[in-house]
């Protein structure tokens, strides 16, 4: 056994404490169920810090790389601090204690399997692979254990309610990789603490979900991520930033709204490898060799991502018709695809001129916009609106107004690029305005129209 692999375990062990919070919660006094909640993990950042040494096996068993140069186990302490921070919530506050447990072990377990993966193969796709897997498998176990413990200290309801189990599991798990994708080991705190949140938020959201929808779109998203990771259509964080967002539009939004993003994704990333060599000699070739990062993934999608999110919370906890969240997502998809088709085939065209003036620009200038790249925007988005007539019960207008949708955020690209892009905001930066510019005009046209 590796000595990452012991580290891996010897900090599991730490976070197998989180089932000791549930039992807490039976004090009848309140300062008591905390002070039992966190002190064992407070105890164990205060032996970090304190009282082992670095001549001592633990020290080793618990050191990371930075540990040795201060002697002293941060990393454990962070670790623990970070546990005892969601446990003060779980006691103190709402976030439920099943959903605590869930999220330590998740964070603490999936670190193990990414540890055993590598040693099994040496390629960070199976690592992840085991983090996902093991932290998923731990994280439903970790939260069904916390609601019998919960229950039977006379605390809560011994009910599981194993849909929501599996699709909080998940979306941890799969959060919590794409965190470590783009993170180093020492920041685990951080993951913990942002997908502790995350999981609390989707918690409060009780959306309705089912065993057999979270576990289709477990296996359609997984498969179809590994696809565009082993077609270099995606960089493995940008590989993990996809399959999040398909699990939750899959889960919260549905097949149809599963079906516009994930054909984004798809003809999206085929495009950018389209003449890919020429691409370059032009100069307007995609970095990474046309894999898309997650930044870029979530510059196009994250618009989206809130959308579905916001439809799932309506009108139960927002008063607004979840229907009006279907057109912004809708119509960010479209000016995502929009956006793509415009840049990767009208890239290929000479004589681009600037949007804001018309004179003649060198190609791949921002704002440069040709007729052939409009008019593949065009068919972008005519594409995005087809799927959404073909899956969703909505009119001609309807669709139209997508159409529509993906127009605008080409143009405002297109006027970002010409005027503020490179000197206040980014290409990333302009491609989320420009989804945002099409979601709030899907929104003011369907009020204006009367749609819903």
């Amino acid at each position: 056994m590796t000595g990452t692999v012991r580290r891996a375990g010897a900090f599991a062990a730490v976070g197998t404490l989180a089932v000791a919070v549930p039992a807490a919660t039976g004090f009848r006094s309140l300062e008591l169920a905390t002070v039992a909640a966190i002190a064992p993990f407070v105890i164990v950042a205060a032996l970090g810090v304190t009282v082992i040494g670095q001549d001592s096996r633990l020290f080793d068993l618990f050191a990371r790389p930075g540990d040795y140069e201060d002697g002293k186990l941060y990393g454990l302490a962070a670790f623990s601090l970070a546990a005892a921070g969601l446990a003060l919530l779980a006691v103190r506050f709402s976030l439920p204690v099943p959903v605590f447990v869930g999220v330590v072990v998740i964070v603490a377990y999936g670190n193990l399997g990414q540890r055993l993966a590598y040693t099994v193969r040496a390629d960070e796709v199976v690592a992840t692979a085991g983090f996902v897997l093991v932290g998923f498998v731990a994280g439903v176990a970790g939260q069904v254990l916390g609601t019998r413990i919960q229950a039977a200290v006379g605390e809560g309801a011994a009910a599981v309610d194993l849909p929501l189990v599996l699709f909080l599991a998940a979306s941890g798990a799969f959060v919590a990789a794409l965190l470590r994708s783009v993170l180093f080991e020492r920041d685990d705190p951080l993951v913990m603490l942002t997908v502790g949140l995350l999981l609390w938020l989707f918690f409060e959201l009780d959306p309705s979900v089912t065993a057999r929808r979270v576990v289709i779109a477990l296996a359609v998203t997984v498969l179809l991520g590994y696809l565009s990771y082993a077609l270099d259509t995606a960089s493995l964080p940008g590989m993990l930033t996809g399959v999040l967002l398909s699990f939750l539009t899959i889960v919260l939004g549905g097949f149809g709204w599963f079906a516009m993003l994930i054909t984004f994704f798809g003809l999206g990333g085929l495009s950018t490898k389209y003449r890919y060599d020429e691409k370059l000699d032009r100069g307007i070739a995609e970095e990474n060799d046309g894999a898309r990062g997650s930044g870029n993934v979530l510059a196009n999608s994250i618009v989206a991502l809130f959308a579905v999110v916001a439809a799932a919370a309506s009108p139960s906890h927002i008063a607004v018709d979840p229907l009006l969240f279907f057109y912004a997502f809708a119509g960010a998809v479209a000016a995502a695809m929009t956006d793509t088709f415009s840049s990767e085939f009208g890239g290929l065209y000479d004589n681009p001129r600037l949007i804001t003036t018309l004179r003649p620009v060198e190609p791949g200038t921002d704002g440069g916009v040709t007729w052939q790249g409009v008019a593949a925007g065009a068919v972008g988005a005519g594409i995005i609106a087809g799927i959404a007539a073909l899956t969703q019960d909505i009119s001609t207008v309807g669709s139209g107004v997508i159409l529509l949708c993906g127009l605008v955020g080409m143009t405002v690209d297109s006027l970002l690029g010409a005027t503020v892009e490179g000197s206040v905001v980014g290409n990333q930066g302009v491609n989320m305005l420009a989804t945002l510019a099409a979601a709030l005009a899907g929104v003011g046209v369907v009020l204006v129209v009367g749609l819903l």
